[in-house]
């Protein structure tokens, strides 16, 4: 049987499998992996470790503040010692800031692990 283009459908497949096969073996010679299984790694093996660090931290934070404060500010990063932590209004900055030492204190003392040594409050979104 022949095709639109003119070759037999037979020997085209053929082809077709023949340069698949040969480009997933340069591909494995080459050292060449999958984007999902490298992105699959690097969840299990870095992110996952510290979310589940993080998390308790951003629980206990959340859990030391009043609510009515607590709606207003996120955990935003937390690296090299210093927790970052958004306001969503200068007075509730100025707020959070009056009890910036008992709150360092308290999650140095429940989260001795992360080993935050500042707090550090920004107005932002």
């Amino acid at each position: 049987m022949v095709s639109d283009t003119g070759a037999k459908d037979g020997k085209m497949n053929e082809g077709k499998l023949y340069y698949t096969t040969q480009r997933l073996k340069t591909q494995q010679q080459r050292g060449v992996v999958r984007l999902g299984d490298t992105l699959t790694e690097l969840m299990k093996n870095q992110i996952s470790p510290l979310q589940a660090r993080f998390a308790l931290l951003a629980d206990i934070f959340s859990q030391l503040l009043p609510a009515e404060l607590a709606r207003h500010c996120t955990l935003s990063d937390v690296s090299g010692g210093q927790v970052k932590v958004l306001v969503d209004s200068p007075v509730y900055l100025y707020e959070l800031k009056l009890c910036g030492c008992e709150l360092l204190e308290e999650l140095q003392r429940l989260c001795p692990r992360v080993k935050i040594k500042k707090i550090k409050f920004v107005v932002g979104n």
